[in-house]
């Protein structure tokens, strides 16, 4: 094991670490025991980095100095290199020697040959190169855009994470390579370059240039570097003695200040709460336009990058579900600065140490600061979506294992976000929430500026005092699945409920695949009209006793990550005192009765039953996931118009007279809740020709060609989705004029996603040869295919394997295998897996296949139920017909 010493911070930052960080921070091993892509054979301790971009011929030149130990004999150095070329080459002290390079795009490695042997020691590796700036969000990557003028302009930004820092510069990309990064910049005077640490010192040099050196950052792990450079204006607020900014490209200050409030708001709140403050001196957030397939917002230290759709609150599209993800995803990133960035996962394995925190995060802090947005209803949300995946038999544990770049890029799923955070919140509930936080703080503080594995964590709560979390925590986070309690017949005694639970394994798909279940212990929380209990199940069957005889309800609360099958009597009772349930059980009761249905662990009836126990002037959450989970199944019942009228007919007659109350328009007042069901109903019942929704629609959009502010902005998205469904081609055109004129990035780019999701299958036709042109911009293109594939998934993976070279450069590298997933969505036709699996074979090694058998396992799925759905679902419709 070899050390790597910490690097003296910049003053200003330094003098921010209070003492236990300072001490914390000396240190840092590699761990050769972790998966490398790379010999063990140096280790760097400082990177200096100077870059100078070319934006308009998307290249950029740069030079790095790397202070680094070599740890055994050798006469070559092997680093992480991607799409660069490499000019000179030299090192320097215990020896001195010029290097030839050889590159390997396959490996994505550099290797530099001395011609002599380097002896153990520290030298100084000197490399001048050049690489490509890149039209996707991988590496150096332009977005362009329309400036404040409606001019042409382009503006630079990095990503990194996972294996893309290699893009920029060359390097000991992983993670536990911990290491400091000098950073200089040469952009065009009259812009404006952003990295993780403030600007030291800047000056005008030749070629009408301007040079940036940044301060020194803290040891941190390569992925984390962030530059960008553009025409920018920046915003900010001090926080104590730290600033927080929004940087937006120029006349965008003003749709950034509700971000730069959350961003101010939640900086205090994770100080307090992870018990060691915010170490650097600023922490900015960079808006840059477009978007990606594969990620939203990137934590890069001191420097979160976020496309602008959900950092920038513009009137004139920005929905009330955009505003709250404004602040969620802010959360979320900011999390990050302690939970990825202080301390650092040790390999992609344990992804989930900084994904599963940052979301459980993101919903502790709304729920904190906005009650009435209803983020604990979410969280139950979000363990749905881990679930629907988990279920499969292509699932995976929460630590999974992680040995090639693509594996890397597909590690970041709902499993290792929304499980991850489910089961975050299950421990936390064990542990209690104060023993909890004291364990969080302890690691924190332990591990600051070095890297962990899930078992500290474990360990650091434990030693705050949660005794037998690790057999709980092991058996969630090593293990794929889900367990199923099985409620036996209750009974009550002397005032009490006593009932027994018989623990297995929930299977979505093939239930004879599970038929030896894995085991958990698992804990489980029940209640009967008197306290909650809890007992931690061991082996198969288990006794639990609750105070009171009323309905037995397990979960309650919806913290436990398992699936409960009631005894008929019992689920019938409790969805007969639906209305007596808080919107969280709610909700869990519902959905969870449905997904049971679904599967053939009960009836289809006992799973409608519970959606139709939703009350239409019930909670807005609850209704709003009551008329998805309806539009699954009619979306499911393609084939059987009968069918689908019958759900439409429901639906316009149940939740017509809800929409008609709240307005077709926003009301001052009226909750948030509220005011996110207006857009759902609108979307839904348009879907299912609500006269008074299409007349409405129809005038909007009227009037909206000759005045733009004929929509509100919050509802803008909603009203013309409604006309584009149901689009004639002189509507498309209207529409594509519309895209075509829109200055803003984010008004336009979802007037150009508009026009796929048209049902009409040659304006379809239509909307995916426009991807292809230039016309829509790089970062658009790829969304209005997913738009088609939301309606036409076959036509639209067809056009993509036809035209797969051209679709491949609209897409980022890091999100190409999950992008095909994503085009089948929750398809149920068969004759897609053929085409998935030509495509797999052709592209993807078989190791690097998870999100193409996830799609697979999904549609085989949806496939095999059709005929018990459509059977099912057909004569509970049948007996409930008015």
């Amino acid at each position: 094991m070899n050390v790597r010493p910490l690097l003296a911070l910049s003053v200003a930052a330094a003098a921010l670490l209070a003492a236990p960080q300072q001490s914390a921070a000396a240190p840092d091993t590699v761990d050769a025991s972790l998966p490398t892509q790379l010999p063990r054979e140096a280790v760097p301790s400082h990177y200096a980095i100077t870059v100078t971009p070319n934006a308009p011929k998307l290249t950029f030149d740069a030079n790095v100095l790397i202070d680094l130990q070599v740890v055994k004999p050798t006469r070559s150095l092997t680093l992480n290199a991607a799409d660069l070329s490499f000019r000179k080459v030299s090192i320097s002290g215990a020896a001195q020697a010029t290097g030839r390079a050889k590159t390997n795009a396959d490996a994505q490695t550099a290797t530099f040959d001395f011609g002599r042997t380097l002896a153990p020691g520290k030298y100084r590796l000197a490399v001048d190169y050049s690489g490509k700036i890149n039209t996707q969000a991988n590496g150096l990557f332009a977005l362009d855009y329309k400036n404040k003028e409606g001019k042409d302009a382009r503006s630079l930004f990095t990503q990194f994470e996972a294996p893309d820092a290699r893009r920029f510069v060359p390097s000991w990309d992983e993670p536990d390579y911990k290491a400091t990064f000098d950073l200089t910049a040469r952009v065009p005077a009259a812009e404006t370059a952003v990295s993780n640490m403030p600007v030291a010192t800047s000056r005008t040099i030749a070629g009408g240039l301007k040079e940036y050196r940044f301060q020194t950052s803290p040891v941190m792990s390569s992925y984390l570097l962030f530059f960008a450079q553009g025409d920018f204006e920046r915003i900010a607020k001090k926080v104590g003695d730290r600033e927080v900014g929004i940087v937006v490209s120029r006349g965008n200050g003003d749709k950034a200040r509700y971000a730069l409030d959350a961003e101010a708001q939640l900086l205090p709140y994770f100080d307090d709460y992870f018990g060691v403050p915010y170490p650097l001196p600023k922490l900015d957030n960079v808006a840059g336009p477009g978007q990606s397939q594969f990620f939203g917002a990137m934590e890069n230290w001191g420097a979160i990058f976020t496309f602008e759709k959900i950092l920038l609150n513009d009137p004139a599209i920005t929905t009330e579900r955009d505003r709250q993800a404004i602040f969620s995803v802010e959360a979320h990133e900011m999390a990050h600065q302690w939970f990825g960035n202080l301390v650092t996962m040790a390999w992609w394995d344990d992804l989930w140490l900084n994904e599963g925190f940052a979301s459980w995060m993101a919903t502790r802090a709304t729920q904190h600061f906005h009650p009435d947005w209803g983020a604990d209803v979410d969280r139950v949300a979000s363990r749905e979506e881990a679930m629907a995946l988990d279920a499969i038999k292509s699932t995976h544990p929460i630590v999974q294992q992680i040995r090639t770049v693509e594996q890397a890029n597909q590690a970041f799923d709902n499993i290792t976000y929304e499980k991850g955070q489910s089961v975050i919140t299950m421990l936390e509930g064990f542990a209690g929430a104060d023993i909890w936080q004291a364990g969080i703080q302890a690691y924190m503080k332990r591990h600051a500026y070095q890297n962990t594995r899930t078992a500290d964590l474990w360990a650091a709560v434990e030693g705050a005092g949660a005794k037998g979390l690790t057999q709980v925590a092991n058996d969630f986070t090593n293990q794929p699945g889900i367990p199923l309690i099985t409620v036996g017949p209750a009974r009550c005694v002397g005032g009490r409920t006593v009932a027994t639970l018989t623990q297995t394994q929930f299977a979505g798909d093939d239930r004879a695949r599970v038929s030896t279940p894995l085991r958990w212990h698992v804990p489980v929380r029940a209640s009967a009209g008197g306290k909650v209990a809890q007992i931690i199940t061991a082996g198969p069957t288990n006794t639990i006793e609750v105070e009171g005889c009323g309905p037995l309800l397990i979960n309650p609360g919806q913290t436990g990550y398992f699936r409960t099958l009631y005894q008929p009597q019992q689920a019938a009772a409790l969805i007969g005192r639906f209305g007596a349930l808080g919107p969280v059980d709610q909700f869990g009761l519902m959905t969870e009765q449905l997904v049971l249905s679904s599967a053939g662990y009960q009836p289809m009836s006992v799973g409608l039953d519970a959606i139709a126990a939703v009350p239409a002037t019930g909670n807005a959450k609850v209704v709003n996931e009551a008329v998805s989970r309806w539009n699954d199944l009619y979306d499911e019942l393609e084939g059987q118009p009968a069918l689908q009228q019958a759900i439409a007919s429901r639906m316009v007659r149940t939740y017509g007279p809800r929409l008609q109350q709240l307005g077709f328009a926003p009301r001052a007042g009226e909750s948030p809740i509220e005011t996110l069901l207006r857009p759902t109903l609108i979307g839904r019942l348009g879907k299912y020709g609500d006269p008074a929704v299409k007349a409405e629609g129809k005038r909007l959009f009227t009037a909206w060609q000759s005045n733009p502010d004929a929509i509100p902005g919050s509802l803008k998205g909603s009203w013309l989705g409604v006309v584009a469904d149901n689009a004639d081609a002189a509507t498309w055109d209207a529409l594509h004029r519309s895209a075509q004129r829109a200055s803003g990035a984010v008004e336009r780019s979802t007037l150009y996603e508009l026009l796929g999701r048209a049902r009409n299958e040659a304006l379809a036709r239509r909307a995916l040869e426009l991807a292809l042109t230039d016309e829509p911009g790089k970062t658009v293109s790829a969304s209005i295919i997913r738009s088609v594939a939301a309606v036409h998934p076959k036509m639209a993976i067809e056009f993509v394997l036809a035209h797969l070279a051209q679709v491949n450069e609209l897409v980022d590298i890091s999100g190409r295998s999950r992008f095909m997933q994503r085009l089948v969505g929750d398809s149920s036709d068969a004759s897609l897996i053929p085409i998935l699996e030509s495509y797999a074979n052709a592209n993807l090694a078989a190791t690097d296949r998870a999100p193409i058998n996830q799609a697979i396992d999904t549609i085989r799925l949806l496939s095999a139920r059709q005929s018990r759905m459509r059977s099912e679902v057909g004569a509970w419709l049948a007996g409930r017909s008015s």
